[in-house]
């Protein structure tokens, strides 16, 4: 690949269209949400374009006289692809084209192209691709018609939306390829899930508690997880700079050990394509004992970018885990992530750049685990050797009393855990 064709980047116009219930303000930062997608994805915005509808237009999405003003815009802008914040049917994305004389692009199809780009995994790259092609399958125009007229129009060093995730390097297949391809990669990744399942059960049975950190894409995640265990992860000022799940140890203020996880960033609207293809590695979220929420308070919308991780933990089954909020960047807005800290009770503020808070969010973060645990007492027989070792294994023992007959322990125990003692717990 030359220089030259790494230094073109596509011209873009962006189009919102504004749906009840939402306003005006909404539909604007959408746009300005997917101006910095298209940024990531290596494009440049020069213009964009926003309407207000009662209902979607079922042939183009916009109407017939908004299309011909696209036409002009896109005349005057020399533009190369016009995205559309909202979703697009196949059908609509085909009128368009046609009406517009350039590839015509959804939100959707620009996010997989970051993750196509971002993924470096086996099992992120089998993801991605699993997305991209369930995305693709219902946007072909027939056996043996050509996908480069659907694969997009957004370039980001000479390769084009939809046709440069991994393993996909054909322009031109059929349905039943695809649907072949899609059942292979679903096969690996089950197997992968297997494998995971059973690294999980070894986790549960050295009873090692989970923390998992999760939140809106760019919040500062990996940053954290850095400042916290000095893991190494590639921090980027980018949307989307993580993808693959890193796991470290991480030792608590009152010594205990915890198994923390920096998570794939979240966004709204998150394709239900790539929340599917991710269940897997989603899975540290589902089992964890305490997420950490991580939110950027020096975003505009702080409360819109929580309800939109919310959206999907719920999305993925995670909605009933403990969770922490951590308010980031008060380096760069002291004063919003005071105000939010206020308004959200038991929630911490940080800088996950200067370390300026993570003491207190490592007490904060030790306190809730405990709260989720039992304090009791149990008496075990000396000649019980086994029974001693477990508790002192899957628990914390906070007071230990030699007594005539038997071994008096004063014992921090989850629910689980408790279960295996029921005989030796005294009252």
């Amino acid at each position: 690949m030359s220089l030259i064709e790494r230094a073109v980047r596509e011209k873009i116009v962006l189009v919102g269209v504004t749906l009840p219930p939402s306003s005006t303000e909404d539909t604007e930062a959408g746009l300005d949400e997917l101006s910095q997608l298209v940024d990531t994805a290596g494009a440049d915005e020069v213009a964009r374009v926003v309407q207000k509808r009662r209902a979607p237009d079922p042939p183009t999405f916009v109407g017939k006289g908004k299309a011909a003003e696209l036409h002009e815009v896109a005349l005057e802008t020399d533009c190369d692809t016009v995205v559309f914040d909202n979703e697009l049917t196949p059908a609509q994305q085909r009128n368009l084209e046609k009406l517009l004389g350039r590839t015509a692009i959804d939100r959707t199809a620009v996010i997989l192209d970051i993750f196509a780009q971002n993924a470096h995994s086996q099992e992120g790259k089998a993801q991605v691709e699993l997305a991209l092609l369930r995305y693709r399958l219902p946007r072909m125009r027939g056996k043996g018609t050509a996908l480069s007229q659907q694969g997009g129009g957004m370039s980001a060093g000479g390769a084009r939306i939809g046709t440069r995730g991994p393993g996909e390097t054909q322009l031109e297949v059929d349905r039943r390829r695809i649907q072949r391809r899609i059942h292979k990669l679903e096969a690996e990744l089950r197997e992968i899930e297997k494998h995971r399942a059973t690294q999980r059960k070894a986790q549960l049975r050295s009873r090692v508690q989970r923390i998992a950190i999760v939140g809106y894409t760019n919040a500062g995640k990996s940053t954290l997880l850095n400042q916290l265990t000095e893991a190494g992860v590639l921090v980027e000022d980018r949307l989307f700079a993580t993808l693959d799940a890193t796991t470290r140890r991480l030792d608590l203020p009152g010594g205990e050990s915890v198994l923390l996880t920096d998570t794939v960033g979240f966004i709204r609207k998150l394709p239900h394509q790539l929340v599917e293809a991710f269940k897997s590695t989603m899975s540290v979220v589902v089992d964890a004992d305490l997420l950490v929420h991580v939110v950027d308070a020096s975003a505009l919308d702080p409360d819109g970018n929580i309800e939109a991780v919310r959206a999907v933990l719920r999305a993925i089954g995670a909605d009933d885990v403990p969770e922490l909020l951590a308010f980031n960047k008060a380096d760069l807005a002291a004063e919003s992530a005071r105000r939010l800290t206020k308004v959200h009770d038991g929630s911490v503020l940080i800088s996950a750049t200067t370390g300026e808070g993570v003491p207190d969010l490592l007490r904060t973060i030790a306190d809730r685990l405990r709260a989720l645990t039992n304090v009791v007492e149990l008496s075990v027989p000396y000649e019980r050797g086994d029974v001693i070792a477990a508790v002192h294994r899957e628990g914390e023992v906070l007071v230990e009393l030699a007594e005539e007959a038997a071994l008096r322990l004063r014992v921090r125990l989850d629910a689980a855990s408790l279960g295996h003692f029921v005989d030796y717990v005294v009252g």
